[in-house]
């Protein structure tokens, strides 16, 4: 009767301890290893931890770097809330939300756009590019010089609630890669929230 090599692997996976108790098979065995050889399974089983460890410290970096980040990003949206919630007119909104984002994020435009039906441009983009409410990723030439005034890399743009009528919120980075569809919109979402919280004081 041929071994069934798949019922021998369920064995070894349900009996995790047999090894132990024939640790002389450890030594016998040998396997293929693409440098070194053959190898025993005892030196294999070492290469495997000694990879999943670097493995783990790599994800555990990663974390690290973007709880940091994350972090950052925090500290700076409650600074800007603090800031917008002190000004006292719709030009000293506009000028805070345009130093603090360029200044942290090196965004090369900030801008916020009322659009009329009569621009059927901007109403093209207020229908097409952000009908779900936000829109990241690049524009055409012709959207971005409407939006912005010139070619920009890639854009993210939000629209404001209906109680301020058909306002559009958007920044603009010279990276066409910064902006992109996969992002998360928390982000700019909390400055829609207390930009429709502003509006309607001025």
């Amino acid at each position: 009767m041929p071994i069934d090599e798949l019922m021998i692997r369920e064995y070894l996976l349900d009996n995790p301890e047999f090894f132990n108790r024939y640790p002389e098979l450890l030594l016998a065995m040998r396997v293929s290893h693409h440098e070194r050889g053959t190898v025993s399974l005892v030196e294999k089983r070492q290469d495997l931890l000694r990879s999943r460890v670097t493995q783990l410290e790599e994800e555990i970096t990663s974390l690290m770097k973007i709880a940091t980040e994350n972090e950052k990003i925090f500290r700076f949206n409650s600074a800007l809330s603090l800031s917008i919630l002190k000004c006292e007119n719709l030009g000293e909104l506009r000028q805070v939300l345009s130093e603090q984002l360029k200044g942290q994020f090196g965004f090369t435009h900030v801008r916020l756009i009322t659009v009329h039906d009569i621009d059927s441009e901007l109403a093209n983009i207020w229908r097409q590019r952000i009908q779900q409410g936000f829109y990241f990723g690049r524009l055409t030439q012709s959207e971005s010089k409407r939006l912005f005034g010139s070619e920009v890399g890639s854009v993210a743009l939000t629209k404001l609630s209906d109680e301020n009528g058909q306002v559009i919120f958007g920044v603009a980075s010279a990276d066409a890669a910064h902006f992109h569809p996969e992002m998360d919109h928390l982000f700019f979402k909390q400055i829609r929230d207390l930009l429709d919280h502003m509006l309607p004081k001025f």
